[in-house]
C-alpha cells in the first residue's frame, strides 16, 4: 500500500507542476506563448473538490485559488502515505 500512496503522490506532483506551467505559461504569455483564457482548465479536475467552495472568497482571488487547490489533494495524499508508513 506504501508502494501506491508514494506512486500516487508523485504522479499528482508531476501533473500539479505541469499544469501549472501550462497555466503560467498560456496566462502570461511567457517565452513568446499566445495567451490562452483556457490556461488553466488541467488544473480544475486537480483541485477537485476543493476549487468548488473558492467562490466565498473575493472573484479577484479564484484564478490563484483555483491554482492553488491541488496542493491540499497532495497534502492529503502526503499524510496518507506518512500515516501508511507509520503503521508498520
Amino acid at each position: 500500500m506504501r508502494a501506491l500512496t508514494s506512486g500516487l503522490f508523485w504522479a499528482l506532483v508531476l501533473a500539479y507542476v505541469v499544469a501549472l506551467g501550462g497555466y503560467l505559461l498560456g496566462q502570461f504569455g511567457l517565452f513568446g506563448t499566445p495567451k490562452d483564457p483556457l490556461a488553466g482548465v488541467f488544473l480544475i479536475p486537480l483541485g477537485l473538490p476543493w476549487n468548488r467552495m473558492i467562490d466565498v472568497f473575493p472573484e479577484t482571488s479564484w484564478p490563484w485559488l483555483a491554482a492553488l487547490a491541488p496542493l491540499l489533494n497532495i497534502l492529503l495524499v502526503a499524510l496518507l502515505r506518512r500515516g501508511l508508513s507509520r503503521s508498520r
